[in-house]
């Protein structure tokens, strides 16, 4: 779950809708100046799928110890050092169920999301957040997902409907790239983000070589993208979100009633040079 305050409550934007919002910044992506991706509808099917394995959970969302929605929010954004508010067991199955959905209908998207995945636990993670004694279930996990890489990249590297550039490394690598900056756009919009940020790697260019997407706040869910990487000028992307009524809660319950009593409604988020 992702959450935004408002004066009386929160916005509620699920993780899969989240990754349907990220999916919909990468139909999109490509200019003069920035690249798109190829092989188009596997790298989209796997920036949309992405946290697919989230869907039952955020189903029944949860609460912190402090009574608020256990989500992502602003304060999260740059950093991963939630690990104190979530069961690590459960959080692991998540991702490895997310992963796993996806490999059952799309190795190649699949093996984008792991690296997601990978990347986000390790490059991201603050360790220090995590029981010492449960390290261990986090590393395992970790191996298991650099032997599931191997093998996707295998099969893939064998499905003749691929060009071989198509399966190079450094092309994936740069799929990688466009999910983890797509992801984090999402993100920025879901919890309207204020302040600098980037879009977390160097990307693609038409003519070769790499640059950085710097983001700016331009108002409410209003995004200022330099060098900006979509065909129009500015565009506006619908995702949805409910809006649920109270700070904190005494129980789960509480905020799950809330949660599916709330109307499903459509926020904006704009992107503009």
């Amino acid at each position: 779950m992702l959450r935004l305050a408002t004066d009386t409550g929160w916005w509620l934007v699920t993780h899969p809708d989240h990754a349907r919002l990220a999916g919909a910044f990468a139909a999109r992506w490509g200019n003069d100046l920035f690249a798109s991706p190829e092989p188009r509808g596997h790298v989209l099917a796997g920036i949309a799928m992405h946290d697919d394995g989230w869907a039952a959970r955020d189903a029944a969302p949860q609460i912190t110890r402090h009574g608020l929605p256990s989500a992502f929010s602003s304060e999260l954004v740059g950093k991963y050092s939630a690990f104190e508010e979530i069961d690590l067991v459960d959080y692991l199955a998540v991702r490895e169920r997310a992963v796993a959905l996806v490999a059952a209908e799309n190795p190649y998207a699949a093996l984008l999301v792991s690296m997601h995945t990978y990347n986000l636990l390790t490059a991201r993670a603050d360790r220090s957040t995590i029981v010492p004694a449960q390290l261990p279930l986090l590393d395992d996990f970790l191996e298991r997902q650099r032997s599931l890489q191997q093998e996707l990249h295998a099969r893939i590297a064998d499905d003749a409907a691929l060009a071989a550039a198509e399966t190079a490394v450094p092309r994936i690598q740069d799929h990688f790239r466009l999910l983890q900056a797509t992801d984090n756009l999402s993100l920025l919009a879901c919890v309207d983000y204020r302040q600098a940020a980037t879009l977390l790697h160097p990307l693609p260019l038409r003519a070769g070589g790499h640059t950085e997407v710097q983001v700016t706040s331009a108002g409410v869910r209003r995004f200022r993208l330099a060098p900006y990487p979509f065909p129009e000028p500015e565009l506006g992307f619908e995702f949805p979100a409910r809006h649920v009524l109270g700070k904190e809660f005494a129980t789960a319950a509480a905020l799950q009633e809330s949660f599916h009593t709330a109307p499903v409604e459509m926020l904006t988020v704009t992107v503009t040079q």
